[in-house]
């Protein structure tokens, strides 16, 4: 976990320091910096942290990050979304299960996902009801706080 946060924070400082075109240009700074990353774990880091491409102004594209407005009014969707779609949040064992308004389960089970929470390892979502695995030694309890960081006005039933 230390390493993911400081290799995202590396992954940060590259982009913003340095004209990065490509994911082979990118890994090989990271290896520089002392990671060993894969070309996969790279690009779940890339979408963790929303990095897109855009136009250099010359003939090329680059590596740029959100800016920190984009990037609350972007989690501010997620959350509506959240919060609009479900209904109720229970949990047994490393299962959560989230009842949603018929419909809502891919908006609300999309919001979960882009929350990036470290304590889920997938989710599954249905017509109305959304199934998350957590990690081992995540509780319910343990998911239900970190999701109320992410969304403070979430009712607790």
């Amino acid at each position: 976990m230390k390493e993911r946060l400081s290799r995202l924070k590396a992954v940060k400082k590259l982009i913003k320091t340095n004209r990065i075109e490509s994911q082979d240009e990118l890994l090989r700074h990271l290896e520089q910096e002392g990671f060993e990353v894969t070309q996969a774990t790279l690009s779940r880091d890339l979408k963790l942290l929303k990095v897109g491409k855009v136009s250099d102004g010359h003939s090329g594209y680059v590596y740029s990050l959100p800016d920190e407005e984009d990037a609350r009014e972007t989690e501010q969707i997620y959350v509506q979304d959240f919060l609009r779609g479900y209904v109720s949040i229970d949990f047994s064992g490393n299962i959560v299960v989230i009842k949603t308004f018929g419909g809502h389960a891919d908006a609300v089970s999309n919001a979960l996902d882009q929350f990036n929470m470290d304590e889920i390892l997938g989710t599954v979502a249905g017509e109305n009801c959304i199934f998350a695995c957590l990690k081992e030694g995540v509780s319910g309890k343990d998911f239900m706080r970190e999701l109320k960081k992410r969304i403070p006005d979430l009712e607790e039933e």
